[in-house]
């Protein structure tokens, strides 16, 4: 008889991000705080020393750069919105908003969103670093 208390089998997601942005650097180190046992793998794409393995095969460094991706254990590459679902996922506190994305279009409006959200990011990414910098001075 199984045990009902088992836990599932939990599959390994890696997180590809992009550690040269604030913005992103910020958001992976809430979801790294929050991870617990989650199965989760960070990997910084922006580091020049990540090996070409590591990067999901069809996809060049740029690609992975420009959007948001997680990659699962077998391989199968989700990027924007679906990715962040993915990884909500996987982090306990965060599941409900993965459960939210279900529903009829809200995934299509998720998608949307990021898209805008990726037009004005580099104007974001900006503004972050001058405040990053103010802060530094004092």
């Amino acid at each position: 008889m199984a045990d009902p208390d088992a836990r599932p089998p939990q599959h390994e997601i890696t997180v590809l991000y992009d550690g040269a942005c604030p913005l992103c650097r910020r958001e992976i180190g809430v979801y790294q705080r929050g991870a617990g046992d989650a199965p989760l793998r960070f990997c910084d794409i922006s580091r020049p020393d990540v090996p070409a393995m590591e990067l999901p095969a069809g996809l060049t460094r740029q690609q992975l750069l420009a959007r948001f991706h997680v990659r699962r254990a077998d391989g199968v590459v989700f990027s924007g919105a679906e990715a962040f679902v993915q990884l909500w996922a996987s982090l306990p506190g965060w599941r409900w908003l993965a459960r939210l994305a279900h529903l009829p279009g809200m995934l299509w409006l998720m998608e949307r969103s990021y898209r805008g959200f990726l037009r004005v990011r580099p104007a974001v990414q900006r503004l972050v670093v001058r405040l990053e910098r103010r802060q530094d001075r004092g």
